[in-house]
This record gives structure tokens, C-alpha cells and sequence, in this order.
């Protein structure tokens, strides 16, 4: 198997006449981006495929045309739940794996996204309180920023 840096696969999809989807599945164990069977809505709205980067965690999407919305571009809501999704998680990884939920998601939506292309998600905590931690996070296509976002996080208690 060829070893593709995922960075360029549009380029090597379009040159081998794969869709990113199938370039991606080829791909997966060189470029350590592995398929994530999560249950849930997430599982819908995927699939969702995740990459370890030094102590955290990178997400993505492999855009096919269930991702369009009716004018062929990614649909806004596909992109918040991927960007919502990373936060959520660095959020719980920062409250020692106690469930997080939203309370606030403001986003920017920079640059459209179109089917055969590879969303990457990245977050951070930029600030943790008692009870809210605040992240920023972002959606990038071959490092071209794509929708900028933070996010007001709360933890949850653990249920017995």
C-alpha cells in the first residue's frame, strides 16, 4: 500500500479517480486517521474518523453527498456537529471524562465545503472555571480554514 499524506488527498483522489471516502479507507492505517463506531447521533452524522496529535485529538468528516445540503455544498449544521463534537470531547477530556454539555456555540463560517473533501476539527480549552470550561476550535480542508468557533462547555455530574 502507497503511503499518501492525508494533506493531499483531493489532489491524489482526483488523480486516481477515488472519492476522499474511498482514499481515506485505503489510507487509514499509514496515515493513523482511523474510523471512530461511536453510538449516537454522531454515528449519523458521520462517519467520524479521528487521529491521535501528541496529547490530544483531531477529528474529521470525509464529505460525501450526504453532507449537501439542496445547493451542494456541506450543510452548515454537518459542520457544527463535527466542530461541536471535538469541543465537547477536549471538554470532557479536561473535566476528567465527565460528560459535557453545550451551553453556547458561536461560529464563523469562513470558506464552503464540497463533497470529496476531508474536514479536519481541532479544539482547545482556553480558560476552565469551577463549574464552565471555554474552548475555541476550528474546521480547516487542506489547512484552509473553513468555520472558526468557541464554545462555553459544562460538565456534568456522574450518575451513580
Amino acid at each position: 500500500m502507497s503511503k499518501y499524506n492525508l494533506k493531499d488527498k483531493s489532489t491524489i483522489a482526483n488523480q486516481r479517480r477515488l472519492t476522499v471516502q474511498e482514499l481515506v479507507l485505503e489510507t487509514e492505517a499509514t496515515a493513523e486517521w482511523k474510523m471512530r463506531a461511536i453510538q449516537g447521533f454522531i454515528a449519523h452524522a458521520g462517519p467520524l474518523w479521528a487521529r491521535r496529535e501528541g496529547d490530544g485529538w483531531a477529528y474529521g468528516f470525509a464529505i460525501s453527498t450526504q453532507h449537501l445540503n439542496p445547493a451542494g455544498v456541506v450543510h452548515g449544521g454537518a459542520l457544527l456537529t463535527l466542530i461541536d463534537h471535538a469541543m465537547s470531547t477536549v471538554a470532557w477530556e479536561a473535566a476528567g471524562r465527565v460528560p459535557c454539555v453545550t451551553l453556547q456555540l458561536d461560529s464563523h463560517f469562513a470558506a464552503p465545503v464540497l463533497a470529496d473533501q476531508f474536514v479536519e476539527a481541532r479544539a482547545q480549552v482556553t480558560r476552565c472555571t469551577g463549574t464552565l470550561i471555554f474552548m475555541r476550535g476550528d474546521l480547516r480542508v487542506d489547512d484552509s480554514l473553513v468555520l472558526g468557533a468557541q464554545a462555553l462547555m459544562k460538565p456534568l455530574k456522574r450518575i451513580p
